[in-house]
C-alpha cells in the first residue's frame, strides 16, 4: 500500500473508530452487559491502535509490507468483536485471535522495514 493511501486509510479508521466508540457508549450502553460493551470497546480500542499505526506509517515511504496485514487483522480482530457483541454468535469471538495474529505480524514487518530504511 502506498504511503498517501496509508494515511487516508488510517484516518478513515481512526474516524470510524471515533463513531463506532460513540455508538457504544451512548447507543448500546442501556442494551448490552457490562462484559459485552466491554468486549466492543476494545474491538474500539484496537481499531484505534491499528489506525494511528497506519497514520504513521503512511508517513514512510519503506513501509510497504505492513499496512494491508494491520488494515486486515483490525478488520478481522475488531469487526469479529463488533460482531459477537451485537449478534451474541459466540463462534465469532474463536475469529478473533486471526486478526490479532495478522496485526502481531504486520507489527514485525512495520520493525523489518524500518531497518531497511536506516
Amino acid at each position: 500500500m502506498p504511503a498517501l493511501n496509508s494515511f487516508r486509510t488510517g484516518a478513515v479508521l481512526a474516524a470510524a473508530g471515533v463513531a463506532l466508540g460513540a455508538f457504544g457508549a451512548h447507543a448500546l450502553k442501556a442494551q448490552l452487559t457490562p462484559e459485552a460493551l466491554g468486549t466492543f470497546e476494545t474491538g474500539v480500542r484496537y481499531q484505534m491502535y491499528a489506525a494511528l499505526a497506519l497514520l504513521v506509517l503512511g508517513t514512510q515511504p519503506t513501509q510497504t509490507r505492513a499496512p494491508w496485514p494491520l488494515l486486515a487483522g483490525a478488520v478481522i480482530f475488531s469487526g469479529s468483536l463488533y460482531l459477537l457483541t451485537l449478534t451474541g454468535v459466540k463462534i465469532l469471538g474463536a475469529v478473533t485471535p486471526i486478526g490479532g495474529v495478522l496485526m502481531i505480524a504486520a507489527f514485525v514487518l512495520a520493525a523489518l522495514d524500518a531497518k531497511k530504511g536506516l
